[in-house]
């Protein structure tokens, strides 16, 4: 049977991740996996590496990224609501799908 990691973290998720994009790549390929998602923590830094590390290995990028999600508007804050955290994955479908989720990420900074 096959199988595939959907939600892995990369050097570029701070604190939370501390694979290098070449050898999460190499590792994919030396295990027979035939693809693979990063989904970093609210950003997006490695996906052009990692799109071309498992384009030469011959593995199939899936992007995405883990965003946060938060129940209310950032002006209301009462704990009791607001102490649990809520993340979504997200993954890209193709090319239409990357650009959206790069709007989406880089627009959560602004």
């Amino acid at each position: 049977m096959s199988f595939v990691h959907l939600h892995v973290h990369t050097e570029f998720s701070l604190l939370d991740g501390c694979c290098r994009i070449p050898g999460l790549v190499k590792r994919v390929k030396e295990l027979g996996q035939t693809a693979v998602a990063i989904t970093d923590h609210g950003v997006m830094y490695g996906a052009v590496d990692f799109y071309k590390a498992c384009k030469a290995e011959g593995v199939k990028p899936i992007i995405g990224c883990e965003v946060y999600v938060a129940p209310r508007s950032r002006f209301q804050k009462e704990h009791e609501f607001d102490a649990s955290a809520r993340h979504l994955i997200l993954l890209c479908r193709n090319e239409e799908g990357y650009r959206n989720l790069c709007h989406m990420v880089s627009r959560s900074f602004t």
